[in-house]
């Protein structure tokens, strides 16, 4: 695995068939929406009619790659009942979904029998696996690529694992 990474939404830019991201954490602490999530935390909401005040350069790549007929699915394995957290998350799931991702969600008690990776991660067109690590309170702290087949394989067959027991953005309730 390489020390560095380019970012998931460079990666997005260029893959060409799918990009399939897995995350299994209830808390993240990433720098980019710590003031975002604290203003949600005190009542605040997206406009989503104002879209210049919540479109950022990721929601554009996969707007660009969906456009591009690459599939970009996301799953999330999350804990009920949730931390605030992930309840701002799926407030905010729909920035993800107006700009072409499609997003499942799983409780976490259905997920037990499943053979799970130890980190977060996206894979691009099957291939290219980018692994995020994370501080134990969420901070990022580093992404990793890597082509192994074996690790490859083992996420490949999570996220689907993942995504068919999962419940679509629209439909699921916290």
């Amino acid at each position: 695995m390489t020390p560095s990474a380019p970012t998931a939404g460079e990666l997005i830019g260029t893959c060409r068939r799918s990009a399939i991201h897995l995350e299994t954490r209830d808390v993240y602490s990433v720098d980019d929406e710590l003031e975002e999530f604290e203003a949600w935390r005190s009542g605040a909401r997206i406009d989503w009619d104002d879209r210049e005040s919540w479109w950022n350069p990721f929601h554009q790549a996969v707007e660009d790659a969906t456009k591009r007929g690459v599939d970009v699915l996301r799953a999330r394995i999350v804990s009920l009942p949730p931390t605030d957290y992930i309840r701002y998350e799926h407030d905010y799931t729909r920035a993800n979904v107006l700009s072409g991702e499609q997003v499942r969600w799983l409780p976490r008690d259905r997920a037990t029998d499943i053979a799970l990776p130890g980190n977060d991660f996206w894979l691009f067109d099957d291939k290219v696996l980018r692994v995020a690590h994370f501080s134990g309170d969420g901070h990022f702290l580093r992404g990793e690529i890597t082509e192994h087949p074996d690790l490859v394989r083992l996420c490949a067959s999570a996220f689907d694992t993942v995504w068919s027991r999962a419940t679509d953005h629209e439909a699921f309730r916290l």
